[in-house]
């Protein structure tokens, strides 16, 4: 038995491949592209943490990689990125971001990934039940649309998971003062904005996020995943 369907027996939602149909409406499997220097660093230089997750927006050592230049030219259309990584042991859904741009995740270590769609978000509230799983095996790379919500990765083993995250440069970095004091209510989305670039939506009992700002807006079980 394969991963995938061990992944699907023990799950009571089910469990896709980002190969299949459904897959195509939150993003698509990169092609053409070697991220071999990028994934052999991520595994001699980076650890996965004893518990929760570590996420680093920008890595300078990483974006030194010929690699950075040529997405940023070719798959970004010539605008500025960032690399950077999230390794842990996150088990569970319960919350969500999006970006207003592409993002890029390549999996060093095999995992599964939790997905939303931007048009299903009502009144700022987003339904679990909703959601999509679909396992990534290691060495694949994603784009995920900017409609494409997400946010950690979710383990498949007691070890853990290791994924890199390529993004529009500056994203999921701290507001400024003076961006912050240009926020007001007559938008409804700038509720969920957490970071620039970084729109959240929390379930109520991830506490974390909440404590960080976001909006406690996920409607349903706190769900988790098992492997």
């Amino acid at each position: 038995m394969d991963l995938l369907q061990h992944l699907n027996q023990i799950n009571d939602v089910p469990v896709y491949s980002v190969d299949s149909e459904i897959f195509k409406s939150y993003g698509n499997v990169i092609k053409g592209y070697d991220f071999s220097a990028l994934i052999d660093y991520m595994e001699n230089n980076t650890e996965i943490p004893e518990n929760g997750n570590v996420y680093f927006p920008s890595i300078a050592e990483m974006e030194k990689f010929d690699i950075c230049k040529i997405l940023s030219s070719t798959f970004y259309g010539g605008m500025p990125i960032q690399i950077g990584y999230c390794n842990g042991r996150n088990s569970t859904f319960n919350g969500f971001e999006y970006h207003k741009g592409s993002e890029i995740n390549i999996a060093v270590t095999d995992f599964m990934l939790s997905l939303g769609h931007t048009w299903e978000i009502k009144d700022n509230h987003y339904d679990n039940k909703d959601a999509k799983v679909f396992f990534v095996k290691k060495g694949t790379a994603l784009q995920m649309f900017q409609t494409t919500l997400h946010l950690s990765p979710l383990k498949v083993n007691d070890t853990g998971f290791k994924g890199i995250v390529v993004l529009p440069k500056g994203t999921n970095t701290p507001l400024s003062v003076e961006e912050k004091s240009l926020l007001t209510n007559e938008d409804p989305e700038q509720i969920l904005l957490l970071q620039r670039n970084k729109w959240v939506i929390a379930h109520p009992e991830r506490e974390p996020l909440i404590k960080q700002g976001a909006f406690p807006g996920i409607i349903g079980p706190n769900k988790e995943m098992y492997y």
